[in-house]
């Protein structure tokens, strides 16, 4: 017994140090570790590994942590349920557990609190998770056999609910309150199944409703949240609308313009929510000309949009404002946060190449997925082919990895790294096999003019990206490489084909959901503000789209394009004019959906992510300060750029290490002050909305306001130089500014602190500044 002791322990360091890991464990165990004689009905798989993450052992705060507790580290989440069957019966001389005294395990007395637990009560005596953990000590603490039945799949009961409030009495008072029972039922290889409700984990989402040991869900406010129900590797989401009680209430059936007013329409009558009306004409040409050209319509376009009569007035500014060269820039922008086009990795050439390529495609509305392929596939000089800059950026396999899945797949994939996904299916052999996909991509530097010598990231020069003839990713627990795959794929790419051209292939697959909902969920929350799935690169079973009915319409469109007069297919197959960027920000632009007004009423006050209204936000950095230049009508100054270049237009990012040569102006540092992102991650998280009083110190005393308040020339000059009366130079700056005229209030105590002035042009000046710093002028309603 010794020897099989020894043998066991000596196995479970060796692997917990990746040295042995070629071998599996099953087969290591089986080998080193005796079995016992009698059969036992309980399954070390099926059941102890539940009970130890139903009890919550095997999580990061416990002893899944990587060093684990008191002495005691099991595999995250179960993820590896060899090694944590050696660690619970050799470790510290098989003390854990005790076959002969079954109740006096230590696997027992701790969790139950008869012997001193950091980690607390976890289970009762009467329990079933102490007698399924007493039961298989009793017989022996057996292993389960080679080929035993395995979870093929979790059915988890209901998927989605609407669960309206209900009175019920109990004595002495009345209560509102919501419950619903989960079920889940597992089934396995061999065919059989078994209600495994009490044994999976429950987790919520959002801290609206309480789940009981059992799968009782107990709300706690109106609102949605989801639940994770987590059985072994399985996980499914229950998503629960917890609806308010209205009395009442009545739905207003609002008209829907087109498809996407009827999936937002009819889950809103499902939530008991009335949607808010529709905003007016001066509204919707501002923000509509913010969203597509981020700027806002001038005074002239927007007093001639609100005096037009037409009917369709509002679908021909789109189409309009779709063909103006500021959309090109806008959008351009927005890509180039994502793919890090930034100078100190690819240097001033290489982002003004990069940019001025991406502006191209939007210009030309270069089809979606042949945009992804080209950045996917790229390769070549730096100089001549200014795709291949997307992998200059990016040094290693899994850098690329990592910034292709959440780019282009909505996947975070960067905690698999060190271990399983926790909210997803992802594990650390996907990770690895993933990586390797991207091994063979290699550098050849021509040449790196670098000003700072101690600075081994900053590259300044040509180089070509290639793809080598060999290369290999290795997983640190094997120290060897993974055969490459693409994520969610059983099939390894062929190692003799061009991977990149094989990933090309399979990302931009007309049929390939995820890719298509990714391109269709980023297009509505660029102009929507939030996304079907928000955060908008974040696709998992734990966050859900709130409207999947919605996404789903929104990817079959992008896929099948405008319509043609070919017959049409119940299928999705890829049409001429797929993949077209300006066709789906059509039909979004012209549902009413996104025509809402900001304003509440009594039912959709709470909601924010139904889309029953718009919601406010700020303006960009970039929206901000091209905002006051056209007003004030005076160019704006950056650094190493000629004078009159819009922020939405400039390339890269200003860095800190050409200072130098090149100082920061004061429009570079508001941009920086605002929230423009350093580009320093394959995400648009980088880009900060939050207030700070740095951006308070800017607009009510920064030296850049001032100076173009003050500069000569501007439109304060000409207004003033006009002799217009001042109700009418108010007027024009309040059309210019804020897209309507003034209030009578407003231009009665603006003509009047104006005619008692004694400097005319600096009175006009504090009333512009005024107008600046109104939330008017700062948000996005």
């Amino acid at each position: 017994m010794l020897i099989f002791f020894t043998m066991g322990l000596f196995v479970l360091r060796l692997r917990r140090k990746a040295r042995w890991s070629s071998l599996p464990l099953a087969v290591i165990a089986a080998l080193c570790l005796p079995r016992p004689t009698c059969a036992a009905e309980i399954s070390f798989h099926n059941d102890v590994m539940p009970v130890l993450a139903k009890s919550s052992c095997n999580l990061g705060t416990c002893h899944g942590n990587a060093r684990g507790k008191g002495g005691f580290q099991i595999s995250l989440r179960g993820q590896e349920a060899e090694a944590d069957y050696l660690t619970l019966t050799r470790e510290l001389y098989g003390r854990r557990v005790n076959s002969g005294e079954p109740d006096h395990s230590l696997i027992l007395l701790k969790p139950t609190m008869q012997l001193a637990h950091e980690g607390g009560k976890r289970f009762a005596i009467d329990s079933a998770e102490y007698q399924i953990l007493r039961a298989w000590i009793a017989a022996g603490m057996p292993n389960d056999p080679i080929g035993y039945r395995q979870l093929v799949k979790l059915e988890v009961m209901p998927n989605e609910v609407y669960l309206p409030a209900s009175t019920s009495k109990s004595p002495g008072h009345d209560r509102t309150g919501w419950e619903l029972q989960i079920q889940a039922q597992a089934r396995f290889s061999d065919g059989s199944s078994r209600d495994v409700t009490s044994l999976v984990v429950y987790e919520v989402a959002q801290p609206l409703a309480d789940v009981s040991h059992d799968g009782r869900v107990t709300g706690r406010s109106a609102g949605e949240t989801t639940v994770l129900v987590r059985y072994l590797n399985e996980q499914v989401s229950v998503r629960i609308a917890f609806l308010a009680n209205r009395p009442g209430f009545a739905w207003s059936a609002p008209r829907a313009a087109n498809l996407v007013d009827e999936h937002v329409f009819a889950k809103l009558r499902k939530l008991r929510i009335n949607p808010s009306p529709v905003c007016d004409d001066a509204t919707f040409i501002r923000r509509v000309t913010f969203d597509l050209l981020g700027l806002p319509p001038t005074s002239d376009e927007a007093r001639q949009f609100i005096a037009d009569t037409s009917t369709d007035k509002r679908a021909a500014l789109i189409d309009a404002l779709l063909e103006r060269p500021e959309f090109a820039d806008w959008w351009a922008l927005k890509w180039a946060d994502l793919l890090r086009i930034e100078e100190k990795t690819l240097d001033q050439k290489g982002v003004e190449n990069f940019h001025s390529w991406l502006r191209d495609a939007f210009a030309q509305n270069k089809p979606l997925d042949q945009f992804a392929r080209e950045i996917v596939s790229g390769r070549g000089s730096t100089y001549e082919v200014p795709p291949a800059n997307f992998y200059r950026a990016l040094r290693t396999p899994f850098e690329r990895s990592e910034a292709v899945g959440q780019i282009f797949l909505g996947v975070r994939l960067q905690c698999t790294k060190c271990h399983n996904h926790p909210f997803d299916q992802w594990t650390q052999d996907d990770y690895y096999s993933w990586g390797n996909v991207f091994s063979r991509v290699d550098y050849k530097i021509i040449e790196n003019n670098r000003t700072d010598s101690n600075d081994k990231h900053e590259f300044d020069g040509e180089q070509i990206v290639f793809l080598n003839e060999t290369g290999e990713a290795r997983d640190p627990r094997t120290n060897r490489s993974r055969p490459a795959r693409f994520l969610g794929d059983a099939q390894d790419v062929d190692s003799k084909r061009d991977p990149l051209n094989e990933l090309a292939d399979w990302l931009t697959d007309a049929h390939r959901d995820r890719f298509v909902q990714m391109m269709a969920n980023r297009i509505w929350q660029q102009v929507m503000g939030i996304g079907i799935v928000d955060p908008v690169d974040d696709f998992r079973a734990t966050n859900p789209p709130s409207n999947p009915e919605l996404l789903k319409a929104l990817a079959d469109e992008l896929v099948c394009g405008p319509p043609t007069d070919k017959p049409q297919t119940s299928t999705r197959t890829r049409r001429d004019g797929a993949f077209d960027l300006r066709h789906l920000l059509r039909l979004i632009l012209n549902s009413h959906t996104y025509q809402l007004t900001s304003e509440p009423n009594d039912s959709n006050r709470e909601d924010e992510v139904n889309f029953s209204r718009a919601i406010v936000r700020r303006r960009s950095a970039e929206q901000l300060l091209d905002s006051i230049g056209q007003v004030l009508n005076i160019p704006l100054e950056f650094s190493r750029f000629p004078t009159g270049r819009r922020a939405a237009q400039l390339p890269g990012v200003a860095v800190s290490n050409r200072l130098r040569r090149n100082p920061l102006t004061d429009a570079d540092r508001f941009l920086r002050i605002f929230g423009k992102p350093p580009r320093l991650q394959s995400c648009d998280c980088e880009r900060s909305d939050e207030t700070t009083l740095g951006q308070t110190f800017q607009l009510v005393s920064g030296e850049l306001i001032n100076e173009l308040l003050t500069a000569r020339q501007n439109r304060l000059d000409s207004v003033l130089a006009s002799n217009q009366p001042l109700g009418d130079v108010m007027t024009e700056l309040y059309w210019t500014t804020l897209t309507r005229p003034p209030s009578q209030e407003e231009l009665t105590v603006a003509t009047q602190y104006l005619e008692k002035a004694k400097n005319r042009r600096s009175a006009i000046e504090d009333v512009m500044w005024g107008l600046f710093n109104s939330n008017e002028f700062l948000l996005r309603r």
